[in-house]
């Protein structure tokens, strides 16, 4: 059984985690600029065979649009040109930063830590896989 890949998509930065091989758990992986996260998920399917890949889709509290929604869009389609053997699955994303403030909050993370970009892209990465584990 392969890795699920979730990404967290921004126009700088990009959050992902992965479950482990038997695909019960969502760990949070790593943190890749925008313009890398191609190469990154090219060269982890090397290494590691992915079965799946989570997008979370940008929405408005409106269910609207919102200025990455076209980004990510575009992303999705390079992964499924790039991946064609691999489903690309896309999963609502509104609130995930907000709740991974409040699950670092929870996890004794130090304000330092919780202000840190980098460790919210993680984490929302990962609460977007647990979610879609959570929805099979």
């Amino acid at each position: 059984m392969g890795r699920v890949l979730a990404i967290d998509y921004g126009h700088k930065r990009v959050g992902l985690a992965v479950t482990d091989p038997l695909q019960l758990i969502a760990t949070p992986l790593d943190t890749v600029h925008s313009k890398d996260v191609l190469a990154f998920v090219k060269a982890y399917h090397q290494r590691e065979p992915l079965d799946a890949l989570v997008v979370g889709m940008p929405r408005t509290l409106l269910n609207e649009a919102t200025d990455s929604t076209s980004a990510v869009v575009g992303l999705i389609r390079s992964l499924r040109n790039q991946f064609p053997e691999v489903p690309v699955h896309e999963i609502d994303e509104r609130y995930t930063s907000r709740m991974a403030h409040a699950a670092m909050l929870a996890g004794g993370l130090s304000k330092k830590d919780r202000r840190d970009k980098a460790t919210v892209d993680r984490v929302s990465a990962t609460l977007i896989l647990q979610s879609f584990l959570e929805s099979r």
